[in-house]
């Protein structure tokens, strides 16, 4: 093993949260559309070794559309559009039901989640996902995710769930994502049309020259291939999350690539923590205030979150997950965060006891008015 391979291994035994991206091509068999099912407990078992050593797992699966079609006789013959989507929705019970199937025998919880790339890029949409997926991982859940495909037209056209897969790390902070595919990782040309094109086992920073060498600028997200991995390696890197391209076909591809397998790492220069903490701190524009007491200013510098209790103050008008500043009695800005609740129902709980903010709330939300994980001393 060289130290590339043993490195990478490290990251992904380090981390603390992963992210999995299986394509179609490993988890469908080609010749009978049907689920790979001794490759598929296979992986099972990879799952299950890195839940064993308290690692949180999430599931980005495709296959739907590829088992759907053999189901409604579309296999020999490449659908239309609307049958596709039609395909996605036979196709997604039999997936969801293979993935319920080998994980539940391994004793976990596991929870379907549906979406498209919108619910990953606006705003309202992103924050009640993360919320959702972070909620089953605390309650020890694997969810596994496909695109909603009965209905997103694009993501199908584009068939781009390397792009998702990055998206779903951003949006649970995960600290490593791991792309299963057909190729091995990344190399200085095509390997199929030419011969001397040499793999590329590190890359410490994604340049012009490293799109090139994926077909074309990584932002041509119709071209398919190695370009939307690239893609998916900007999203994830810039998220402070390493990112690793892998061949899936053989068993076991999760211990191989934590045993030193060849695969490419795309190397984050910093924690999603430290990522997310840095966009928060560089948030220009503010859309609220919160006044704080002294004993709150005091627990916030020691560590902790925002309580509503300490607020005496509620100043502008913002909703959940707007950045606001916080402000100390003397009118000093001590921290910036994003607000766990509206500006509304902030005014309606400050200086209240948590017990009591399902009363005056009419529902049962965060305890926290911030919390720490999403706030950043000045």
């Amino acid at each position: 093993m060289n130290a590339g391979a043993a490195a990478g291994g490290s990251r992904l035994a380090a981390a603390r949260r992963v992210v999995i991206k299986v394509g179609s091509a490993l988890l469908v068999e080609k010749s009978t559309g049907s689920v790979n099912r001794d490759w598929l407990e296979a992986l099972a078992d990879d799952v299950a070794a890195m839940r064993a050593r308290g690692q949180e797992v999430v599931l980005v699966s495709s296959g739907a559309i590829a088992l759907g079609r053999r189901e409604l006789g579309l296999a020999k013959r490449k659908p239309k559009l609307e049958e596709k989507q039609a395909a996605a929705a036979v196709g997604q019970i039999r997936l969801a039901h293979a993935w319920k199937e080998v994980l539940e025998r391994r004793g976990f919880a596991v929870a379907q989640v549906l979406l498209t790339l919108g619910d990953t890029e606006e705003r309202r949409r992103y924050l009640n996902a993360r919320n959702t997926l972070t909620t089953l991982l605390r309650l020890g859940a694997i969810p596994v995710i496909n695109e909603n495909d009965t209905v997103a037209t694009a993501e199908i056209r584009y068939g781009d769930n390397d792009r998702l897969g990055a998206r779903v790390a951003q949006m649970v902070s995960a600290d490593c994502l791991v792309l299963l595919s057909d190729v091995d990782g990344l190399y200085t040309a095509d390997p199929t049309r030419d011969e001397t094109a040499q793999f590329i086992p590190e890359v410490p920073r994604i340049t012009p020259e490293i799109e090139a060498m994926a077909g074309g600028s990584a932002s041509d997200v119709g071209s398919g291939g190695m370009a939307t991995k690239v893609l998916a390696a900007k999203i994830a890197v810039a998220a402070g999350c390493h990112m690793c391209i892998a061949a899936g076909r053989e068993a076991h591809p999760l211990r191989r690539i934590g045993s030193g397998a060849r695969c490419t790492w795309f190397v984050a220069g910093a924690s999603p923590v430290t990522v997310r903490k840095q966009w928060i701190a560089g948030m220009l524009k503010p859309s609220g205030e919160l006044v704080v007491d002294v004993g709150a200013a005091r627990a916030l510098r020691d560590g902790s979150s925002l309580l509503p209790a300490g607020v005496t103050e509620v100043r502008g008008r913002f909703d959940r997950g707007d950045a606001v500043v916080v402000l100390d009695a003397a009118g000093v800005e001590i921290a910036r965060g994003l607000a766990a609740y509206s500006s509304t129902d902030a005014e309606r709980i400050r200086g209240r006891r948590s017990s009591e903010l399902e009363a005056l709330l009419g529902f049962r939300g965060r305890d926290e008015m911030i919390h720490r994980d999403d706030l950043v001393l000045v």
